[in-house]
């Protein structure tokens, strides 16, 4: 017995079967221009499979309330086009969810889509769509909110702060901004506790790293694996100033972690406590916290979309 077809339902349910996929595109990150995304996108992605939607950022927080807005929707595959402040406001409501997060790298450093092999240019990581594996990472906690890349108190914080008032972005002037800090900054003591191992500590700063750079492939924690369950805590000691230079390289040579003035402690649960409330930074964007610090992992609770893997 043969079924009958109706041709203008076979018709619909083929339209159906294209895809939504959202793109969240802050404007304002990085130093190059993100009015050319949706050309691009219309340009680079299979139109057959996915019928792209295309949001626009107007200021901070507003990444967050569109990702909510697209899973309210039923979208499962949400991309944020900017820095790694913009990923952090879009993945931190995908986690644990049924979304996956992809990422065109538009923003100062792009740390975690350097770390995940996404192309920087803007076409190929949006052609990639087309074409990828969703693999599922680790995220972490400081004080109950979500970071992907690194957090940390100290100098990386301080910096993070003064680059967030900034007139300009970009990589030069993180530069600038840095050596300039570097000069002035004082290290602070801490006390620390990760896993239950309790140390006292002057740091220059205290870094906990899930992936291994802070973007612009600045390495501080080379070892740092996404998806092995486990922080590296990097802790950088003062040193003399005319090793700056030489530290400096270190974190471009992926080699700072074999500093003598460098201990990498692995862990799940780290608190951290200091004098008095401060910087901290979040994947590099700065925050306000109090004296006492608590970070933990959540092991591959985020979805993410990565180049094709062949295994």
């Amino acid at each position: 017995m043969f079924e009958i077809i109706n041709l203008a339902q076979l018709k619909f349910n083929t339209v159906a079967e294209k895809e939504k996929i959202a793109f969240i595109i802050n404007p304002k990150s990085g130093t190059t221009s993100k009015k050319n995304i949706p050309d691009l996108a219309l340009e680079a992605l299979n139109l057959k499979k996915y019928e792209p939607i295309f949001y626009f950022t107007r200021e901070a927080g507003h990444a967050t309330s569109l990702a909510e807005k697209c899973l309210s929707n039923g979208i499962t595959k949400v991309i944020a086009v900017g820095g790694d402040g913009t990923v952090n406001e879009v993945a931190k409501v995908l986690i644990k969810s049924k979304a996956a997060l992809g990422i065109i790298p538009g923003g100062s450093g792009n740390g975690l889509a350097r770390y995940l092999g996404i192309p920087l240019k803007t076409f190929d990581a949006i052609a990639m769509l087309n074409n990828y594996s969703e693999s599922s990472i680790d995220y972490g906690t400081i004080n109950d909110q979500p970071f992907f890349c690194t957090c940390g108190v100290g100098f990386d914080a301080h910096i993070g702060n003064k680059f967030a008032q900034s007139k300009t972005r970009g990589f030069y002037t993180y530069v600038k901004e840095t050596i300039y800090a570097f000069f002035h900054y004082q290290p602070k003591k801490y006390k620390i506790k990760i896993d239950g191992q309790k140390l006292k500590s002057q740091a220059f700063m205290v870094t906990v790293a899930n992936a291994g750079q802070y973007g612009n492939d600045v390495y501080i924690s080379p070892s740092a694996d996404i998806r092995d369950g486990l922080l590296d805590v990097c802790i950088l000691s003062p040193f003399p100033k005319m090793k700056a230079f030489g530290l400096g390289l270190r974190l471009f040579k992926r080699t700072i972690d074999k500093s003598e003035y460098v201990e990498v402690i692995k862990g799940k649960k780290i608190s951290i406590t200091r004098k008095k409330k401060g910087d901290v930074h979040l994947d590099g964007e700065p925050a306000m916290m109090g004296k006492k610090i608590k970070i933990k992992i959540e092991p591959l609770g985020l979805k993410v979309l990565i180049p094709h893997q062949k295994n």
